[in-house]
């Protein structure tokens, strides 16, 4: 990535056209420092683009207003602007005209001549077409339906639920503030509700969603719908009819109105005649709005009010998200009519999508084509990644909505003679097939198993290639929709295969698991620019003649050339090598490591791949042992001759690196902790970098790299390079006999990275729980933590066992219980799916509900209820031709009972997992493993897309079922797809990450602003590495002391992440945490409150109270708690904070010790002396031990001890005054002080790991000195520990113990 990320590159702040403050001091450093002509000239050119201007806008009947808008923007895009604005939102159908002049929708704003600064921009009103009339409608019809959450439950259009409004009543301006009477502050009632306080054991479910009351929506139309006249006859076609709409009015008026060429009016038609000469009096209005507006005052009065409460909303609220978030909890929401729904359903949209020619979109050709966009400069790659973003984001939607029509039964098979497993399936230019075992293609791998693990792993291949993206070589969109217990592959086709048969298109690879192989030399070429980065290994196989076939790729990876000449690959599902602990193979013998944890393992297939991330983190490995190696050899010349070194490792051409080592990544592997610490082997390595760096002519240099290369198993032997052949072990391959060293050398190879799993990675996991630099809360971040660290989810049980065993069990038990909740859903999904495949639509509530009773419900002998009888049995005598795939005998799953469906969770935990649950039912369960029954709902409703009613569900009862068909309300499909990143953003975000992490604030706020735009321009605004920057903004703009810009932006995080994670999500919890310290610091004190409460209840029902996060979270409401004088609330939450810290980092830790003063604090402002000066004594001791008497932290400490004894003799006098004189004594009024709220919140940025840094420029100049300093010690190996009152880091890592 070359640009130079120096602090004085101009970073422009803004989305473009929103702020041009600093444009004129931003140009003359445009290029500050230039590194190579094209890239100062490339930042210099974005600079220039930004400057921004204003234009009027005149619309008919409204005053013109002024539009802020940038030299990039397109004309369409004032079009969107208007159409949101409040006072025009209801037009649609109009041209932007300049002097007379109609502006082209899609030209950009500086090419058109003569628009400048001041410029007027008149809308004029465009006669309506068809097409025209029904954006129209629909545009209307979602201005009505703005504040309505339907779309969101329902899970369409890329609506989600947000509902931080509801807590910060609306904007986070000055209302949160408390307002003084006199001076006294008022009163803000804290008390939370009875589930929030600590040690309660009742988890609510309706809290999840409060009520929102902009939500009953003010009524403005009764009915809005296409009229059954529709579409116009002949004759009235010509008179300018488009079509007809038929609307009731709340004042119960019932009318039809034609929509013509010229705008909208009412006609004489009733529901049986037609009559569509216009009504008297005739009013003919260009918009629907005006003319509702004029036959309803209900309408217009509430519409107004509507479209104001709209334009209030937070825009987050209501922008769409790049994918759909599936919401698993709904309330009973009315059912009304709607037109554009119902239209909707029923055409796939395609009426709508008129104007892209040929009806349905191309996919293959739009993905491709993004691909093949220029990248030369950043604006060039700005503009394809969001291409490809767009793309990749319409295609997962599209794909999503095909699978669910096929499983639904909606879609006509190509194959429709065959049985229903085996038919494939081609809706709007996607292709569909079910993941069975179609043709015993698998029957060696596994069947059915396989046929399921295969189109995940084919994704993780097309994900890698796609990430490594070389020119000409080209992937299928696929995306994998899990639905009814069906998996179902989309892909997008390859121009000219369905009219050809495979065996003729496949010119590489295999297409029968290699007993057949062929290559082609513009393959290899095109692959093996992918080898270095995917680490594969050129390799030789044989084909069915015996002859050599040279591969850069697994056998079954397809290359076919389309009829567009493009060169794809296809099925990539071993792009990465197969993991051995989990693929016996006769007479392979595993490294000691696996075996002693009971390797390898049967495996439901043979397809078990290790991930890409352990991949990485293997060879990162094996580079680190490289450079150990080489290093220790030299130290033993040196020490063999005792003379000066070589002269040739001091010649110029030391760093010159040879193409081989570019990918290592020296300096930061060499300033790795676990390097040995022998002296003078910090020489000894940059001596080794440099031997890696030359070009191997000296002889001695040569023989030591030689060495290192065997030792740590690389291809070459000059340089680092480990790559791995991913057909070994496959059954069908077949190797040359010349390559049986290279073999067995890969066989070895493959048996150390399995080892290396089971005894680096795992352990590696544990041990950041134990630090807690790894903190999951739920299945999915636990998920998320393994696959960071490479290890599958097959690996769950093993990870359970190995902290069994571990000496700090009691400390992980957080983890512990996620991951038994983790593999008991996951084992529960297992069953769910084949359970699912037997129920037929009608079934689908009572099926659904019958399996959540048998897995949640304590009652204990569940019934289901079968659909009554009068509606099944006249269809019993005729059979259904065309079957839905699976609709076997519709009853079977009627049978299921709570013991046998927990006996299979049990087996199915033992053969998958190889894990033992002794327990035979859920209460057993819960009771073992301190699990809760929401967490377990919620678990399983997400993995599974079950939706189900908001209510007070009672699991426990044992008369009768926790739940009925009514609470079911959905269930949807659960979506796997590519997600294409912004690189240069996410560069920007790294550098401004790392900047900020040496402390210089400033320039990483900058980098981080521009990372923001950038990631804007590529995502649109909504998307989950956005929110992390916001997130990251937020917390500088509050050390920097700009508190109102951290409130802004940390909003905007939390809204984010509602939308596109989930409202109860772990990073939701975390957002909404950070949001209240920000409010409390802005003198928001209620708000502050209410968000911590609602953080609190969501990590109840996300896991419970027992989690280290949880102290965190106490240790805040406390505090605020304190902060407003409610002592005896504020010390149950700090109270438990302690006991959950002590539990969990030890009772010998910094943070219990704060933990301690914290509590003794509350009991000082009690006036209670001897509880406070019990908990400070205990925080005195943990400081003294582990600080040492010197530490500023322990004279603290001392300080506040003696202060509290002085307070604490002084009531005692006090005390006896009184006893002795009675009430005549003429005492000194004590003064119990509220504590500051300046102390309180210092407290509240301490606990958060929140550390000022003085920012003075002397204090500055050391601080950079500091760092240098360090960076110098790292790369030194010498790695001191950092002591401990450090201002450097942001997150407090104190040396715990």
């Amino acid at each position: 990535f070359p640009h130079s990320h120096s602090a004085d590159t101009a970073m422009v702040n803004g989305d473009g056209a929103h702020e041009h403050t600093e444009e004129s001091d931003s140009k003359q450093d445009g290029n500050g420092e230039a590194d190579g002509g094209e890239e100062s000239n490339e930042q210099e050119v974005i600079v220039i683009q930004d400057t921004g201007f204003t234009v009027k806008i005149q619309a008919p009947g409204t005053e013109p207003f002024d539009l802020q808008v940038s030299p990039q923007e397109m004309v369409q895009e004032i079009h969107q602007v208007l159409m949101d604005r409040e006072d025009t939102c209801h037009r649609t159908c109009f041209s932007l005209q300049l002097d007379g002049n109609v502006l082209d929708n899609f030209a950009e704003l500086k090419s058109i001549e003569g628009l400048q600064e001041g410029s007027l921009l008149k809308v004029v009103e465009e006669p309506y077409t068809v097409r025209e009339a029904r954006i129209h409608v629909r545009h209307i019809r979602d201005l009505l339906k703005s504040l309505d959450p339907s779309d969101a439950y329902n899970g369409v259009d890329c609506n989600s639920l947000s509902f931080l409004s509801i807590f910060t009543d609306g904007d986070l301006g000055d209302s949160g503030k408390r307002k003084k009477k006199g001076n006294e502050l008022e009163q803000i009632d804290c008390t939370p509700p009875e589930h929030i306080l600590p040690g309660s054991k009742e988890r609510p479910l309706v809290p999840l969603q409060p009520q929102n009351k902009d939500w009953k929506p003010m009524q403005c139309l009764k009915v809005l719908t296409m009229s059954g006249w529709n579409p116009p006859p002949g004759n009235r076609k010509m008179h300018g009819d488009l079509m007809y709409l038929y609307i009731v009015t709340v004042e119960e008026r019932h009318v039809s109105i034609t929509a013509s060429t010229r705008g909208f009016y009412l006609n004489q038609s009733t529901t049986y005649t037609f009559n569509p000469k216009p009504a008297n009096p005739s009013f003919l209005s260009h918009s629907l709005v005006e003319l509702l507006s004029q036959i309803s005052p209900a309408f217009k009065k509430n519409f107004t009010a509507l479209q104001k409460k709209r334009v209030q909303r937070h825009p987050f609220e209501r922008i769409a998200t790049p994918f759909q978030v599936y919401s698993w909890t709904a309330p009973q929401v009315d059912h009304a009519m709607d037109c554009v729904r119902a239209e909707d359903a029923y055409t796939s949209r395609l009426g709508y999508e008129e104007h892209i020619p040929g009806q349905t979109r191309d996919w293959n050709e739009e993905l491709q084509t993004t691909r093949e966009l220029p990248r030369k400069n950043l604006p060039e790659r700005l503009l394809r990644e969001r291409a490809i973003f767009k793309v990749h984001s319409d295609f997962a939607a599209a794909a999503t909505r095909g699978a669910m029509a096929v499983i639904d039964g909606n879609v006509m098979a190509i194959n429709p003679g065959e049985e229903t497993r085996m038919q494939m399936f081609i809706w709007n230019n996607i292709f569909f097939s079910l993941g069975f075992d179609v043709r015993d293609h698998y029957r060696e791998l596994g069947g059915d198993a396989a046929a399921h693990a295969a189109p995940t792993n084919d994704l993780n291949g097309v994900r890698a290639y796609g990430a490594v993206d070389v020119e000409g070589l080209y992937t299928l969109g696929t995306v994998v929709v899990d639905y009814r217990g069906y998996r179902v592959t989309a892909q997008s086709i390859i121009p000219g295969i369905l009219e050809r048969e495979q065996e003729q298109s496949v010119i590489y690879g295999s297409i029968d698991f290699g007993k057949t192989v062929v290559s082609h030399n513009k393959y290899l070429e095109l692959l093996d620019k992918t080898s270095r980065p995917l680490k594969v290994q050129r390799h030789n196989v044989l084909n069915e003649k015996n002859e050599t076939v040279e591969l850069c790729s697994s056998v079954e990876c397809k290359g076919i050339i389309g009829n567009d000449g493009r060169h794809y690959i296809l099925d990539l599902l071993r792009t990465f090598p197969p993991d051995l602990n989990f693929l016996p193979v006769e007479g392979e013998e595993l490294p000691p490591e696996s075996q002693r944890q009971g390797f390898p393992r049967q495996h439901r297939h043979r397809l078990a791949c290790l991930r890409q991330e352990l991949i990485e983190a293997f060879v990162e490995h094996r580079y680190l042992l490289f450079m150990k190696m080489a290093a220790l050899q030299l130290m033993q010349q040196k020490a063999n001759k005792e003379t000066k070194t070589d002269s040739n490792a001091d010649t110029p051409q030391t760093h010159t690196t040879s193409s081989d080592s570019s990918n290592a990544p020296t300096t930061e592997v060499s300033s790795d902790k676990k390097s040995l610490n022998i002296p003078g082997l910090a020489q000894a390595k940059e001596l080794a970098e440099t031997l890696v760096a030359e070009d191997g002519s000296d002889p001695k240099s040569r023989e030591v790299v030689l060495n290192a290369c065997k030792a740590v198993g690389s291809i070459s032997n000059t340089s680092f390079d480990i790559r791995f052949n991913p057909d070994i072990f496959s059954p069908g391959v077949r190797f040359p006999d010349d390559s049986t060293d290279d073999v067995q050398k890969q066989k070895q190879l493959l048996k150390d990275a399995a080892a290396f799993l089971v005894s680096c990675q795992i352990p590696s996991l544990v041990k950041d729980c134990l630090d807690h630099s790894a903190l999951p809360m739920d299945g999915a971040t636990l998920t998320e933590a393994l696959h960071q660290r490479g290890i599958n989810v097959r690996y769950l049980g093993t990870v359970l066992e190995f902290l069994d065993k571990t000496p700090a069990k009691a400390q992980l038990e957080h983890f512990y219980r996620i991951g038994i909740s983790e593999l008991i859903t996951r084992c529960a999904k297992h069953i769910f799916k084949t359970y699912l495949q037997g129920v037929e639509l009608s079934a689908l509530s009572a099926a659904v509900s019958h399996f959540l009773n048998c897995f949640l419900s304590s009652f204990p002998d569940a019934v289901a209820h079968l659909p009554p009888d009068e509606l099944v049995s006249r269809r019993k005598s005729r059979k259904r031709r065309n079957r839905v795939p699976g609709s076997g005998d519709n009853t079977a799953w009627a049978s299921l009972t709570p013991s046998e469906l927990w006996k299979n969770i049990v087996s199915e935990a033992q053969s998958y997992y190889h894990f033992a649950i002794e327990c035979e039912s859920v209460d057993q369960v819960v009771e073992k493993y301190g699990l809760q029954k929401s967490t377990l709902l919620r678990e399983i409703s997400i993995k599974t897309g079950i939706q189900i009613l908001i209510k007070e569900y009672n699991f426990d009862s044992r008369h009768k079922p926790a739940f009925t068909e009514e609470d079911i309300l959905n269930i949807f499909p659960v979506v796997k797809h590519v997600n294409p990143k912004a690189s240069d953003a996410f560069h920007f975000f790294q550098s401004g990450q790392a900047k900020v992490q040496q402390g210089f604030l400033k320039e990483g706020c900058e980098l981080i602003n521009e990372a923001l735009n950038l990631f804007n321009n590529v995502y649109g605004a909504m998307h989950v590495e956005i929110c992390a920057c916001l997130r990251l903004l937020a917390r500088l703009n509050y050390i920097m002391g700009d508190h109102a810009e951290a409130l802004s932006n940390q909003q905007k995080a939390v809204l984010m992440s509602e939308r596109v994670l989930g409202i109860e999500h772990p990073n939701t919890i975390q957002e909404y945490m950070h949001l209240a310290l920000y409010c409390f610091a802005n003198g928001q004190l209620s708000t502050a409150l209410k968000l911590l409460y609602r953080a609190r209840y969501l990590m109840l029902l996300v896991c419970g109270e027992d989690h280290p996060e949880m102290a965190l979270l106490d240790s805040n409401i406390g505090l605020v708690l304190h902060g407003v004088m409610e002592y005896d609330l504020s010390l149950r939450f700090l109270e438990n904070a302690l006991t959950i810290n002590t539990k969990y980092h030890g009772a010998r830790s910094l943070k219990v010790a704060l933990s301690h003063h914290l509590v003794a604090r509350v009991y000082e402002s009690k006036a209670e002396f001897r509880s406070a000066l019990q908990h400070e004594k205990e925080g005195y001791t943990i400081y003294k031990n582990q600080m040492g008497e010197a530490h500023e932290k322990t004279k603290e400490s001392s300080e506040y001890l003696k202060y509290l004894t002085q307070q604490a003799v002084a009531l005692q006098r006090t005390m006896n005054e009184i006893y002795k004189n009675g009430s005549n004594a003429s005492i000194m009024p004590l003064k119990f002080t509220a504590p500051s709220m300046a102390s309180v919140l210092e407290q509240l940025n301490i606990i958060n790991g929140i550390i000022f840094i003085p920012l003075s420029q002397k204090d500055l100049e050391n601080l950079k000195a500091e760092v240098q300093r360090r960076q110098q010690l790292q790369e030194l190996g010498k790695n001191e520990e950092p002591t401990e009152d450090t201002p450097l880091e942001l997150e407090d890592k104190i040396p715990i113990d």
